[in-house]
């Protein structure tokens, strides 16, 4: 009889590809009911990239999960770019620092429109980003929303990709705003763009 094999290592949990329950979107009440929530950040230790939304919105806020206004691109990109294994659903956000990822906003309050967050909100998000990044050092913050990385960090130059700002060993990119209203960017110039910064990581 063959001796007994040693248990496996264990590694990071790749969650399954089984069928999910669908989540019922939230009512027109509990839309208005957000208004003003926050969210709670997806943090962990040892983080690769730290995304940044540009604030929640209501369908967000509503249902606790970060991107999860349906037509949002972002968990479709994050799949496409090759920073998770299958796609992801917005219910499924606490999977993400197991890949080494994280989620925050600029702004807490949810919104129904970026439009409506002012530039001081915008600049009090920056210097709350900065102490959040201090805190928990990931490798890179990445704003997805050039425009409103141009307001919190006033830098009205700023384009897509990497930034010369770094915010103490953080290094710091912007990525295309994955909200499906940005008609200048398709999924597959989003998903580009996160793959250029998933290549940068090695």
């Amino acid at each position: 009889m063959p001796p007994p094999q040693p248990p496996a290592e264990p590694s990071a949990p790749v969650p399954p590809d089984g069928p999910r329950v669908k989540a019922v979107p939230p009512t027109r009440a509990e839309l208005d009911a957000a208004r003003g929530r926050t969210l709670r950040d997806v943090l962990g230790p040892s983080l690769d990239v730290l995304f940044c939304g540009i604030n929640p919105g209501l369908y967000s806020a509503a249902t606790g999960h970060h991107f999860a206004r349906p037509g949002n691109r972002f968990w479709p990109a994050l799949h496409r770019s090759g920073f998770t294994p299958r796609l992801l659903d917005p219910g499924e956000q606490e999977l993400l620092p197991s890949f080494g990822l994280g989620i925050t906003n600029v702004v807490e309050r949810a919104t129904a429109q970026a439009a409506e967050l002012t530039p001081e909100e915008f600049r009090e998000g920056a210097a709350r980003l900065a102490r959040l990044v201090a805190g928990t050092r990931p490798r890179v913050l990445a704003v997805a929303g050039v425009t409103a990385y141009r307001t919190a960090f006033g830098q009205p130059k700023a384009a897509v990709g990497p930034q010369e700002t770094v915010i103490g060993d953080t290094a710091v990119w912007v990525l295309p705003n994955p909200s499906g209203l940005n008609a200048h960017w398709t999924l597959e110039g989003i998903a580009g763009e996160m793959r250029r910064l998933r290549e940068s990581l090695r």
